[in-house]
């Protein structure tokens, strides 16, 4: 965890309502390429840390026996349940947990899922834990839109979501360090994956990007709740400022595309898989 920073369980107070609607989904098929990475065929058992609104876990729920989400956050898993019910997904149990909390009794596991969820926790500890909970061969897995993607084949039909101009509008309230729940994250969230998980005595990363480029149409409402969706402007974080912080990026919006509706493409899905040595229990 970084060394300037310490959780607390106002991280994403109020995001959980805006969560699925407001962020991008991942590359299609990624589901489907990370089950064959893992070598998933519909028996074993995948923990999903920091699993949100259930995202990855009801996707990877089909190529397991037994699918576990576990997240800090009660409106998060009440999503997460509510989301489950009309896909009819019965495999998947619901955990309200920090990843600081394992093994929680949960037994072992095939796989374990981080999906950009790893950088807020204890990430020397929570490894080490993880190796422990693996069956032997078992895999660590983290998920993630692709960083630095190549550049876009071609213009949008649309104006692009004026993200800059709403992190300005961010600043401008919050200040211009990153807010994270009651505290601020002076040097960002934490990278070197690969440095922490090889410590914790995995074997080497094995990578996968899954295509994505797409273009998706987004409107107003769409791009509130991507704003409200991040732990660095949860709506608790402007306290009576927040119904006049929302109207101010609507104006942004208004702006940025007079007719509120804007065009972006779908990131790619990049997949890290690190496995535990089949000799070590």
């Amino acid at each position: 965890m970084a060394a300037d920073w310490q959780w607390d369980s106002t991280l994403f107070r109020g995001s959980a309502a805006h969560y699925a609607r407001g962020r991008l989904p991942y590359a299609p098929g990624y589901a489907g390429v990370l089950a064959d990475a893992l070598g998933l065929t519909g028996s074993g058992r995948l923990l999903d840390v920091g699993c949100g609104p259930g995202t990855v876990t009801l996707d990877m729920a089909r190529y397991v026996t037994e699918a576990v989400g576990l997240d800090p956050d009660e409106d998060m898993l009440a999503q997460a349940e509510r989301r489950a019910r009309p896909r009819e997904v019965q495999n998947v149990r619901w955990v309200h947990a920090r990843a600081e909390d394992l093994p929680a009794g949960l037994g072992t596991f095939h796989a374990v899922v981080f999906a950009q969820s790893f950088h807020w926790t204890d990430r020397d500890r929570v490894a080490a834990t993880v190796r422990d909970m693996l069956e032997p061969g078992g895999a660590f897995a983290h998920v993630n839109d692709l960083k630095d993607p190549p550049p876009a084949p071609g213009p949008l039909p649309l104006p692009a979501p004026p993200y800059e101009r709403i992190g300005d509008v961010v600043r401008r309230r919050l200040g211009p360090v990153r807010r994270a729940g009651q505290g601020s994250l002076v040097h960002g969230t934490q990278n070197q994956e690969e440095r922490v998980l090889e410590q914790a005595g995995f074997g080497d990363c094995e990578r996968h990007v899954v295509p994505a480029g797409e273009v998706v149409v987004r409107g107003a409402d769409d791009l509130v709740a991507w704003v409200f969706s991040r732990s660095d402007s949860a709506p608790h974080l402007f306290g009576s400022e927040l119904a006049d912080f929302e109207q101010e990026v609507r104006a942004v919006l208004r702006d940025a595309s007079p007719g509120l509706r804007f065009a972006e493409r779908l990131p790619a899905t990049e997949i890290r898989i690190w496995r535990k040595p089949r000799g070590v229990r």
